[in-house]
């Protein structure tokens, strides 16, 4: 089955993903498919929708990567209004009616991990970094020697994100098939991509079969 349709707590991962989003007031959901399509659909259509605008962007030809993902489902939504975009095995407490929707934002938070996006103290993206080998992109990288880049700010992506109608116009310049996050690392040298901390965020990425244990556990939790 599509790791969409993993059940968790007796729901499907999609189903907690689309109760988060309608409890917030989300009324048009984009899901991307790719990997047994078909049933993603099909259990759209069971449930109606879920009394919700949902559309599908069909990536049954081509995986286009998170990226490619967004470019092509872009003319699925409203040009003018920005995008919150959801992993569909990412599960949180995160509160989506606080995020701020006037910027391009990235949901980020102090835990650690291998990967970190690098962050100015006004929380404007510099950079990623791997500290295990030491890799830098993005603007930080021109300054990896500086001062300025030492104190730059390390924080763990979410999987959570504001794709903002200002950056639509620069996808064109980039192929059907590319991850969001080099898109973001090259579009922050010239516009505004801010980092938002997200405080005592509990967070559990469900995208490998050990841990559905962990997230019955999770989801019981919060």
């Amino acid at each position: 089955m599509p790791k969409a349709l993993v059940p968790v707590a007796g729901e499907p991962l999609l189903w907690h993903v689309i109760m988060k989003l309608k409890g917030a007031g989300y009324e048009r959901i984009v899901v991307n498919v790719h990997h047994f399509a078909d049933q993603i659909i099909d259990y759209l259509h069971a449930n109606n929708g879920f009394g919700l605008d949902i559309r599908i962007s069909d990536e049954r030809e081509q995986l286009l990567e998170t990226g490619g993902g967004i470019k092509k489902a872009l003319p699925l939504f409203d040009p003018e209004s920005p995008i919150l975009i959801h992993n569909v095995d990412i599960l949180s407490n995160l509160d989506l009616r606080q995020l701020p929707m006037d910027t391009p934002l990235l949901v980020v938070s102090q835990r650690k991990t291998k990967r970190y996006l690098l962050f100015d103290d006004e929380m404007r993206l510099q950079g990623w970094t791997n500290i295990e080998t030491g890799e830098v992109k993005g603007p930080a990288k021109d300054a990896q020697h500086s001062s300025l880049n030492a104190q730059l700010r390390k924080f763990a992506f979410s999987g959570i994100h504001v794709f903002h109608p200002s950056l639509a116009p620069l996808l064109s310049e980039w192929r059907d098939r590319f991850p969001i996050m080099d898109f973001y690392l090259s579009a922050c040298a010239t516009h505004l991509i801010r980092g938002y901390e997200a405080t005592d965020l509990r967070l559990l990425d469900v995208g490998k079969l050990d841990t559905l244990d962990q997230a019955e556990k999770f989801i019981s939790n919060i």
